[in-house]
């Protein structure tokens, strides 16, 4: 069997492995056997310095491609905008607010809300402002 096919089948199966752990680490090595593979195919190198683009290339993905990779798939964090935009917004008092319970109306949809200051209770009817979204609870105070 040639040399470049063993590192091309190498470099499918890291990739493939890939998919079972979503680390990216398995895919910078994927990467560098590809490289392997092409070096290969293209210089009749002995097998040691395909081993050497290999590591050489596997080592270099893991130390400048990763890191990035993984901090654009990580970035997503914080509350989705459609979330932001209901801030600041005024709701109707639907049932009681008080600390653990109550209802209200913000943008024709029910939430579950509760108030700013655990202490404040809000009666129905009343109108309060949204501070923030807690999860799926809005956290809201009465306006003055």
């Amino acid at each position: 069997m040639p040399v470049p096919l063993i590192w091309l089948i190498l470099a499918l199966v890291l990739a493939g492995a890939e998919a079972l752990t979503g680390d990216m680490f398995l895919l910078m090595l994927s990467g560098g056997a590809l490289a392997a593979a092409g070096s290969s195919w293209a210089f009749d190198w002995p097998i040691w310095a395909d081993g050497a683009v290999f590591l050489v290339v596997s080592i270099l993905l893991l130390v400048l491609v990763r890191p990035a990779l993984r901090r654009r798939f990580t970035a997503s964090q914080g509350l989705p905008e459609p979330a932001k935009a209901l801030e600041g917004k005024s709701a109707l008092v639907l049932d009681r607010v008080a600390r653990h319970e109550g209802q209200i109306k913000l943008d024709g949809e029910v939430w579950t809300a509760r108030p700013l200051n655990d202490d404040d209770v809000y009666e129905p009817g009343d109108h309060v402002t949204v501070v923030q979204i807690d999860g799926a609870t809005a956290v809201v105070w009465k306006n003055a």
